[in-house]
């Protein structure tokens, strides 16, 4: 290993997979802009989180609870061309104010990992091994 290395690590890092409570933000942030079905968070996830990633058990588990809090509700819907129903997921209009609070912290945690990447790419390798 080589300091280069560790700051390669740093400015390209490995994606990132997101917990529950983490995942549990990230739905409500994309159901306050309309519904969404399960591969379609992730997707979503992917193309404008490229480092986050979202495993299907995390996303189960995290929608299994926003149903049970009353946070959302979803419902099967025949996809034309797709062979099986789809479930679609929907924010529950009484969780509006709530789900904006804990989208603004999903916002605010994937900025501030944006700025901690930042902030290592434009160091110098030089100032790197004087820290």
């Amino acid at each position: 290993m080589q300091l280069e290395d560790i700051r390669y690590f740093f400015t390209n890092p490995p994606p990132i997979y997101l917990c529950q409570e983490q995942a549990v933000a990230y739905i409500l942030s994309v159901l306050l802009e309309g519904e969404s079905y399960s591969t379609g968070l992730i997707q979503q996830l992917e193309s404008e989180y490229a480092n986050y990633r979202l495993s299907d058990t995390i996303l189960h588990a995290a929608l299994k609870f926003l149903e049970s809090e009353g946070a959302i509700s979803g419902s099967w819907h025949k996809v034309e061309g797709r062979g099986r129903p789809r479930r679609i997921y929907q924010l529950n209009p009484a969780w509006h104010d709530e789900a904006r609070k804990l989208a603004a912290l999903w916002r605010y945690f994937t900025t501030q990992q944006q700025q901690i990447r930042l902030s290592v790419a434009v160091r110098s390798p030089k100032r790197v091994a004087q820290s």
